[in-house]
This record gives structure tokens, sequence and C-alpha cells, in this order.
């Protein structure tokens, strides 16, 4: 066999292989016996999950610029492939509470744009607004709120179009409001457990209600976007003039029967979840009242819905999942209650530094899908869902890459303003550290 694999061409070879290989499929042993006659299938798993995070994290590499959501697609297709995963444990692997909430939310907050709640509310805060320092903290403000109620991600996508015509309209500079738009989201969606995809895959596994969570997270969220916006106070006050520019904005055009009535449905969605309801199904529900009560085919709904995003999810869980099989995250956990236990000061510093760093170079979904089944051995289980909740969200405003919702506002922005990585780092690295260490102080006092 040796001398036959040497005297054949590279392209006969590959060919003889494959042949091989699906010989064993053909009796029945499959791809996996093949594999373990080469190598060990766990050092193939690893090799996978670091091919995937490269794509990942890297977004785009020369050599393979297929994007975050095939990256993680491509990881899992692979684990079965080398039979880590049968094709039942990839379907079991994805939370599908999470992604229904993620899927109901994006098309309620879809709703509302088309409603045009998003410009209505916004030329309200313009026409109260008398300074630019007045408009940069109604923007971190109402970012903020909003996101502890929408995904955080979709309340970027449609309020920065909006934000950016109002800067340009004004003659203001776009950065400032770039900035307070992504990390006053990112801040106020850590209030709640539909605030953002990694609070939704917290609540599905954790069991919190939402209420509680909010009672617990929301105070360090609320009084984390209030250090924000003065920390967008100190750093802009001098790029900003005194006054508001004299601009007259058309009033625009609204079907005040949608509006009124999208606007009830997510108040009513929003109660629901307080009364402890099944908050995918809740959402769900309230997605469908507004689709019948619009009478037409929700074509436009369903376009505005992120559906690489969910792709990207669902093969996170069954990447995840295959990384977890070898056993390698459990053990690393338990090594590390020495030193990561946050019932000490020493503990909650490192955990908490830990989930910062980690959520910047993985992204916040997979340190939380990682993370949060090995809390039990940590400490609290209940403070160590909400801790966990609260680093990883915030985290995301350390760097311009830190998460979805900040690139989603650079993207959307690029076509008038680049919004630079120093730029935003020299304010994000700041916001970051405050907020985060005001915040852990208090959950973890909160919840003694």
């Amino acid at each position: 066999m040796k001398h036959l694999w040497g005297s054949v061409s590279p392209s006969a070879g590959l060919a003889l292989f494959s042949l091989y290989a699906l010989g064993l499929l053909a009796e029945g042993s499959g791809l996996p016996r093949f594999l373990d006659e080469v190598f060990e299938v766990n050092v193939v798993i690893y090799g996978i999950f670091v091919l995937t995070y490269i794509l990942i994290a890297s977004r785009r590499l020369s050599l393979f610029p297929i994007g975050r959501p095939a990256g993680a697609l491509l990881g899992a297709v692979l684990l079965v492939l080398v039979g880590a995963l049968r094709p039942e444990e990839t379907y079991r692997a994805i939370d599908h509470d999470t992604i229904l909430l993620l899927f109901a939310t994006m098309g309620i907050t879809a709703s509302l744009e088309r409603a045009g709640f998003f410009e209505w509310l916004t030329q309200i805060i313009m026409s109260w607004c008398r300074t630019p320092m007045n408009l940069l903290m109604a923007t971190a403000l109402l970012s903020g709120t909003l996101s502890a109620i929408m995904v955080n991600d979709t309340v970027c996508l449609f309020l920065t179009p909006i934000i950016l015509s109002a800067c340009i309209k004004t003659k203001l500079p776009i950065g400032p409001y770039l900035i307070a738009l992504a990390t006053s989201a990112n801040i106020g969606s850590a209030a709640t457990l539909v605030g953002n995809p990694q609070n939704m895959i917290i609540g599905s596994y954790s069991g919190f209600p939402f209420a509680r969570f909010m009672l617990y997270a929301g105070p360090s969220a609320g009084i984390g976007l209030l250090i924000n916006m003065l920390l967008l106070r100190l750093y802009y006050r001098r790029r900003l003039p005194d006054r508001m520019p004299d601009m007259r904005f058309e009033p625009s055009r609204f079907d005040a029967r949608q509006l009124i009535t999208t606007i009830l449905v997510t108040v009513g969605v929003v109660i629901g979840f307080f009364l402890g309801a099944h908050m995918g199904y809740t959402a769900l529900t309230g997605l469908m009242v507004l689709i019948l009560a619009n009478r037409k085919e929700p074509r436009e709904i369903f376009s505005r819905i992120d559906w690489s995003l969910l792709l990207f999810f669902s093969c996170l869980f069954i990447v995840v999942t295959g990384l977890a099989k070898t056993g390698i995250i459990e053990r690393s956990w338990r090594a590390s209650v020495p030193y990561l236990g946050y019932a000490e000061a020493s503990g909650l510093f490192l955990f908490t530094a830990l989930m910062t760093v980690g959520s910047n170079l993985i992204s916040n979904v997979p340190m939380v899908l990682m993370t949060g089944p090995h809390l039990g051995i940590l400490g609290s289980p209940e403070q160590g869902w909400v801790l966990l909740a609260f680093t990883t969200t915030v985290a995301g405003n350390l760097t311009l890459l830190g998460s979805v919702a900040n690139i989603i506002v650079a993207e959307s922005a690029r076509d008038h303003y680049t919004l630079g990585f120093f730029e935003y780092l020299r304010f994000g690295i700041v916001s970051t550290t405050l907020v985060l260490a005001v915040g852990v102080v208090m959950i973890y006092f909160i919840m003694i």
C-alpha cells in the first residue's frame, strides 16, 4: 500500500484516498473509523474549532473570505463529516427557544421600523434638543432604552441611518453620535433577557424569570448608561458647537393607526415578559398580531430579519457542542476554580477580565455557550448568570469589533463617515473599564 501511494500522482492519490473513505462508508463503518485509523478524533475537533473561530474573529481572510455565518456553518458541517457529531445531535445542540425569541423580536422591531416608529421618535427628540450636546445625550439615552426591550443589533440597524441623516442636515460631527449610539445600545441591552442574543441564551439556559433578571441587572445597566453619557459629555464637549444649527426638518407622514397599533402590541409583549410567559412565543404572538393587523403578505418584514445572524448562532451552538464532547471545556473550568471563583474579590476580578478578553477574541456568544453550563462550580449559579450576561455584553464596547452592534453602526455609516478603530478605542476602553468596575460590584452586592 505504501508503494502504491508513492507511485501515483497527487490527484490520483487524492482520488484513491476518497475511494477508500467511500468504501468504509459503504461498509457501514462510516467516516469516523477511517479517521480513527489516521489520527485521534479529538485532535480533529480542536482543529475544526480553531479554524471556525479564526474565520469568525478575523471576519474576512484572504484565503477564505466567506464571512462569519459561513465560517460557523463550515465548522458545523465539518463536525458531522468527521463523525464528531451525528446529525440528530446537531439538531439537539441548537437552542430553539433562543432562535425563536431572536427571530420574533427582530420581526417586531422591523414592524416598528416599517410603521415609522424610530423616525417619529427621533423627530420628537430633535424638536426638544436645543444644543448638539443635548442631542448627543438624547441619542445615548434613546439607544440604551430601546435596546433594553428590543435586540440591540436591530436597534442600531434602524437608528443609524436616522442619526446619520440628522448629523448631515445639521452639519454636526458624525463620530461622537455613532459612538454614543453603539456603546449605549450595548450597555442598555445588558438590562434584560431580550436585549441581545447572549442574554437570550442565558435566559433559556438558566430559566431566569424576566422581571427577576432585570431586578438584578437593570440597576447596573442603568448606572452604566449614566457613566457612558457622562464620558460622552467629557470627551466631546469641545468638538460640538454651543448651538444647534438652524435647520428645518420636513415632518414625515405616518399612518397613525398602524403606528399606535404597533406600539400597543409591543407594550403588550413586554408586559407578557414581566408576567413570566414563555418569551419566545410571547414575542411570536405579538409578531403574528402585527402581521394580521397589517393584512398584507409580510415580505417586507421578513426581508428585514437578519437570517444570516440566525444561521450564525445556530451553527455556533453546534460547534461549541462538538468541542464540549472532547471534555476540554469542563476540564478547563474545573482547573480554574481556585482562580476564578467569583465569591472572592480576586476571583471576581479575574472572571470579569477573562470574560472581557474572551468576548473580544472569540465573540460574546461563544463565551456564554462555553461558560454558562459550568458556572455552578465557580460560585452561586444565579449570581454567575447575571455576571456572565453583564460582563460579556459590556465587553463589546471595548473595541469597534467587539460586538455585532458596533459593526452594524460602522458599516451602515461608511458611505458618509469612516468610524476608525482607534477613534472608537480611545472612548471604548475607558467606558468599558469604568462601567464594568461599577456594574460588577453593584451586581455582587445586590445578589449577596
